[in-house]
């Protein structure tokens, strides 16, 4: 058994496949924890500049603009009228389709946080309003930064696993005490629950990992905390047109608190991605029931740095590589982790037919998708 300790490189702000030496200049719509992230990151960015901000509330506007030069404001038509290439998207989903198709409208980028909206239609009318601009539509998976996804779905690609076979994908926390704001688990704001919430993120690493689920079965309940259309536990099985498939459970009854992970089991062995804290395991063999060799692989630099700076410092590296990839996404660059509109859109597509399913008995099945673009 080998363990092996790693720290994680200090990420490269710089962006070799930029064309010109314009910066890029990004407007962010919401000035929350996650819109003032955001921010940072362009601001951290040698290739952009923060443009314009965008909240209900002015002092949280001027709170992140302070200092940059940057636009603040209240209303959404001054915003999107400001110069700008690109807009960041982080204010609660009932409000990102006006501001997606706002943007797209004008001919901007857009980078929209998950889920893309709280509803299927509204992800379809912006998608739809991406492919009429011919503008990049990317959303904010960022999970797929993380050390232990990145690892993952590097194994997989090797095929140091063999070839897939399945998957188990867990995301949870303890519910109700956890949000800030009631818009983050009332329905119809917050477009459902749990399968909204922690969950999307483990629907898109699925999807991610399996290259496109079509076929859905499950079974949701919201007996614990009793908020009408936020189900508390969604239990699913998704299956890829190839044939791999993946058991799914989101929940907001995880007591011991907030964590997720995902195991990709493959002909030749297993490969886990874990948070938090952060760690992954690898077992592989040569052949199936012959010996195996374990790898676990620790992050104590990613450990210290949270318990010092939160889980803000973890998430703000994940959202600097977001970044990078949407300029690579806007230049023509579609090789990258970025997660795009199809990937926003199937999400929100399976949580509505996971709740479909739990409603009817039955199995139900999904168009394929692919990438939108490349």
């Amino acid at each position: 058994m080998a363990w092996i300790v790693t720290f994680p490189l200090p990420t490269d702000p710089s962006n070799p496949s930029r064309k010109n030496d314009r910066p890029m200049r990004i407007g962010v719509v919401g000035a929350g924890v996650i819109g003032r992230l955001r921010a940072q990151s362009i601001l951290r960015h040698s290739a952009t500049e923060l443009a314009a901000v965008m909240d209900v509330a002015q002092e949280e506007a001027d709170g992140v603009a302070a200092g940059t030069g940057a636009l603040a404001t209240t209303e959404l038509e001054r915003f999107l009228d400001a110069d700008m290439d690109a807009v960041i998207v982080s204010s609660p989903p009932h409000v990102h389709e006006a501001a997606c198709v706002g943007a797209f409208e004008r001919g901007r980028h857009v980078l929209c946080e998950k889920p893309l909206s709280n509803t299927v239609d509204g992800c379809r009318r912006i998608v739809d309003a991406a492919f009429a601009a011919d503008r990049v539509l990317a959303v904010g998976f960022n999970l797929r930064y993380y050390p232990a996804i990145e690892f993952v779905k590097d194994t997989i690609d090797a095929g140091r696993i063999g070839d897939l076979d399945h998957l188990r994908v867990f995301g949870g926390h303890e519910g109700l005490p956890k949000f800030r704001i009631d818009w983050q688990y009332r329905a119809p704001e917050s477009g459902g629950g749990a399968m909204m919430d922690v969950g999307i993120h483990m629907t898109d690493v699925a999807r991610y990992l399996m290259g496109e689920i079509t076929d859905v079965y499950g079974t949701m309940s919201e007996s614990v905390w009793n908020v009408p259309g936020s189900e508390d536990n969604a239990m699913a099985v998704f299956r890829s047109p190839d044939g791999i498939s993946a058991s799914y459970h989101a929940t907001w009854t995880e007591w011991k608190g907030y964590r997720f992970y995902v195991e990709a089991y493959g002909t030749l062995g297993m490969v886990r991605g874990y948070y938090a804290p952060m760690r992954n395991l690898l077992i592989t063999q040569d052949e199936p029931g012959g010996p195996t060799r374990t790898r676990r692989l620790l992050y104590p630099g990613i450990m210290i740095r949270e318990r010092l700076k939160s889980w803000h410092s973890t998430a703000l590296l994940s959202f600097e590589g977001e970044l990078r990839d949407f300029l690579a996404m806007a230049e023509g660059r579609y090789d990258v982790r970025l997660a795009d509109g199809y990937a926003g859109l199937r999400s929100v597509e399976i949580a509505a037919a996971v709740r479909r399913s739990s409603e009817t008995g039955a199995l139900v099945r999904l168009p394929a998708l692919g990438r939108m673009r490349g």
